[in-house]
């Protein structure tokens, strides 16, 4: 029994000794090292990634207002461009309104119908001319004495439009001056 006993010591591991017992404090203190060193690159890739997250929201955000303003303004030219048919339209109707043709005059008043319902439609809006000379939307052509109270528009020469809240053709338009005195 003695050899198996031996043995059997042999086969047990000894005890750590304390030189053993001091890597693994070291390696341990490695660890932590690596955990935070690891969380501060996690926190700094986060951080990254959100404001990378805003600065894409902005752009989203810019895209959207640059692309609806665009398609505001995508007929501008062609409304523009039309303005003066619809000016001849007018006039047209003013000059039949004389005369016998009663057709001509209808046909005409219907292109003029036709061609202003489809301008409305694109948000076109004549500029309004009764009151105060806004010089934001109207443009003063000539000032007349007149009985009116100073600055108000007193005669259209040229109608205005407003396609949305852009002024297209500011209203051309005679504003009255102060009165004349006859001495």
């Amino acid at each position: 029994m003695t050899e198996e006993r031996q043995i059997t010591e042999e086969a047990q591991p000894e005890t750590a000794e304390p030189e053993t017992a001091q890597p693994e404090t070291e390696e341990g203190g490695d660890v932590e090292v690596d955990v935070a060193a690891l969380q501060a690159e996690r926190d700094g890739a986060i951080d990254r990634l959100q404001r990378l997250a805003a600065e894409f929201d902005n752009y989203r955000k810019r895209s959207a207002r640059e692309q609806a303003a665009t398609l505001g303004r995508a007929n501008e030219r062609l409304v523009k461009e039309l303005l003066p048919i619809l000016d001849d339209l007018g006039r047209a109707l003013e000059a039949a309104g004389e005369h016998e043709e009663a057709k001509l005059e209808e046909g005409v008043r219907l292109t003029h119908r036709a061609l202003a319902d489809l301008l409305q439609k694109e948000g076109l809006a004549e500029i309004e001319t009764n009151g105060k000379f806004d010089p934001h939307v109207h443009e003063a052509l000539l000032s007349q004495p007149s009985d009116e109270e100073e600055g108000s528009v007193i005669e259209v020469v040229q109608k205005g439009y407003k396609l949305g809240d852009r002024v297209l053709r500011p209203a051309r338009v005679v504003v009255a001056g102060p009165p004349i005195h006859e001495a």
